[in-house]
């Protein structure tokens, strides 16, 4: 494989995975504004106290997106430290997403519905940002391309279905 057909090939597999984070993410952000403005109207909960029910809720959705969909392929082992790094990230992301929407409300009176809805909107995607990162490098790790290869190959179930000469190891 030439560099070029590599770097394509890269590329194209980071294009994926962006789209399908994307998928993911966008309905995450419907459920977050969802729940952030029935909250807003439905309940006393100041600004930024709504904001953070919508950001859990939100989150709790976006785990089960993420490992069912976008990185459904990626190492499945240790599922208690995938969760503890899932949180932990979702964390500092709420925190720069909430961060954002707090200095607005209480550092610039930025109070309507509106301002509170821009606002919110700028720090999920700034909070993206770093969520993506992060996922993909420390959460959702990609298998190293042994496993990959086995994983693959424990779908065959019996030995009819490979390639003459060849066996399982």
């Amino acid at each position: 494989m030439s560099e070029r057909s590599a770097l394509r090939s890269r590329l194209e597999a980071l294009t994926r995975e962006i789209v399908k984070f994307g998928a993911v993410g966008g309905a995450g952000v419907v459920v977050n504004f969802a729940v952030f403005n029935l909250v807003r109207h439905l309940t006393e909960l100041p600004v930024v106290r709504a904001s953070i029910v919508a950001t859990v809720v939100a989150t709790v959705t976006n785990y089960v997106g993420y490992r069912y969909f976008a990185y459904r392929d990626r190492d499945k082992h240790g599922r208690t430290r995938e969760l503890t790094l899932f949180l932990l990230f979702s964390v500092v992301g709420l925190v720069i997403e909430n961060g954002i929407l707090y200095t607005a409300t209480y550092g610039f009176d930025w109070d309507s519905p509106l301002q509170s809805n821009v606002f919110k909107f700028l720090g999920i995607g700034i909070a993206t940002l770093f969520r993506f990162w992060s996922y993909r490098t420390w959460v959702f790790r990609a298998l190293p391309a042994r496993e990959a290869v086995e994983t693959a190959e424990s779908f065959l179930t019996d030995g009819s279905r490979l390639p003459s000469g060849a066996s399982r190891k």
